[in-house]
């Protein structure tokens, strides 16, 4: 029989509001911390993703831990951004060919054919 652990969203979402509220760096450091176990553990991905519904942990994770969008693609949750970008593109463009080339910027005319100073004389 495995243990249950002993880190629970609760306690983290208590000790990550009382670091909002009063400044406490100890109670952020626990949170983060226990985040972390949850976090870097596969075993309790489910739990982290759970926790992720909160904005003050989505907060930390997005700053500090950084694991919440690995862990939900290797889940199969969700697909990368570029992708989902590369989609939205093709809906707004019309999804033709034309929609993935890149476009090119006019290139300026060669300097000799720059004059060096503008005609001020009219």
């Amino acid at each position: 029989m495995t243990r249950p652990s002993r880190v629970s969203r609760a306690k983290i979402l208590e000790q990550l509001r009382l670091a909002g509220r009063k400044g406490d760096r100890n109670a952020l450091a626990l949170a983060t911390e226990q985040m972390k176990t949850l976090a870097y553990s596969p075993r309790y991905w489910e739990k982290y993703l759970d926790l992720l519904a909160s904005p003050l942990a989505r907060l930390v994770d997005m700053l500090v831990i950084k694991q919440g969008d690995k862990i939900a693609h290797q889940k199969g949750w969700t697909t990368r951004r570029r992708e989902r970008a590369a989609r939205a593109d093709k809906k707004r463009k019309g999804g033709g060919a034309d929609a993935t080339k890149p476009r090119r910027r006019r290139r300026p005319p060669p300097a000799e054919q720059q004059p060096l100073f503008p005609d001020l004389s009219a």
